[in-house]
């Protein structure tokens, strides 16, 4: 049986032990941390932004919850045009308004983002495909193409286990502990990558990140709330949307992804076997978010 330790060993490791390969030792989801600036919204909140590319179309890219610019860059890799990365309020360097936050605020920021750029496409992982669709719930023709990559919500709470996590994961962030933050943290891995030389790379760039930032407590109410009213709103969006979905995910359930993809009248719905998909279908998926965006 293979375990979890922080820190790491110095050489970066593997430390595993127990029969078995080791796990692999090359990539990483996250990208380093370029230099970003920060924008001023029409509604009044400073956010970091991240502009890549060059030409049109302009494609949005929106984070999951507790992630960021580092953690969606890999979706745009192959997407032609410019992309548009941002760090939704009380993430990064962005504004940590006095709370607490509603879907409605984020689905702001994602709109303002979007706007300033001049995005006719967008995509949203987790946290950020909610707040999308709450943006397409009043503006349902706003994008000409979508991608939703591992819904988590849509018009009823998320479950015990996510809303843990999140609680979790604040609360490691505000005691500034590493050691909890990792503990966190590990659990975005697959298990055959924790104690790798890639494992461990991820988990320093997210730490650091974390650890400097800091996450705003106005996000710790998000966990219970809805972006939708009734997915039944979404009903008006036209534009093509490709939903991605994974099996046996407890933070992101395959049923979300599936029935958002029911109510948008012009979507595909791809599902993997299993979760962890950035590590174990890492080609793939950049090749099917890419393919659909521009063709």
């Amino acid at each position: 049986m293979r375990g979890f330790r922080w820190p790491p060993p110095p050489d970066g490791g593997p430390r595993t032990w127990g029969p078995g390969p080791g796990g692999p030792r090359t990539g990483r989801p996250a990208l380093p941390e370029p230099e970003t600036d920060l924008v001023t919204t029409p509604h009044g909140v400073r956010l970091e932004r991240l502009v890549t590319g060059t030409g049109d179309p302009v494609t949005v890219f929106a984070h999951g919850l507790g992630n960021g610019i580092a953690t969606t860059r890999p979706f745009g890799s192959g997407v032609t045009g410019r992309k548009v990365f941002f760090q939704f309020r009380g993430h990064g360097r962005s504004d940590a308004p006095d709370g607490p936050w509603t879907y409605l605020d984020l689905a702001r920021d994602l709109r303002a983002i979007a706007d300033l750029g001049g995005a006719s496409r967008a995509f949203g992982a987790s946290l950020g495909a909610a707040a999308l669709c709450r943006l397409l719930a009043e503006s349902p023709e706003r994008f000409e193409k979508l991608v939703f990559f591992l819904p988590a919500v849509l018009d009823q709470p998320r479950g015990p286990v996510a809303r843990e996590r999140v609680t979790d994961l604040l609360e490691a962030v505000e005691s500034g502990d590493a050691s909890a933050v990792a503990d966190v943290v590990s659990l975005e891995l697959p298990t055959a990558v924790r104690n790798t030389p890639a494992g461990w790379a991820y988990l320093r760039q997210r730490l650091d990140q974390l650890l400097r930032d800091g996450l705003a407590a106005g996000l710790a109410t998000l966990s219970e709330q809805t972006p939708l009213n009734d997915v039944a709103d979404l009903a008006a969006v036209t534009a093509p949307v490709l939903v991605i979905g994974c099996a046996g995910d407890d933070l992101h359930p395959v049923e979300v992804a599936e029935r958002l993809a029911a109510a948008l009248p012009q979507a595909t719905l791809h599902v993997y076997d299993r979760p962890g998909v950035l590590w174990t279908e890492r080609a793939d998926l950049r090749e099917r978010v890419s393919g659909f965006l521009n063709e």
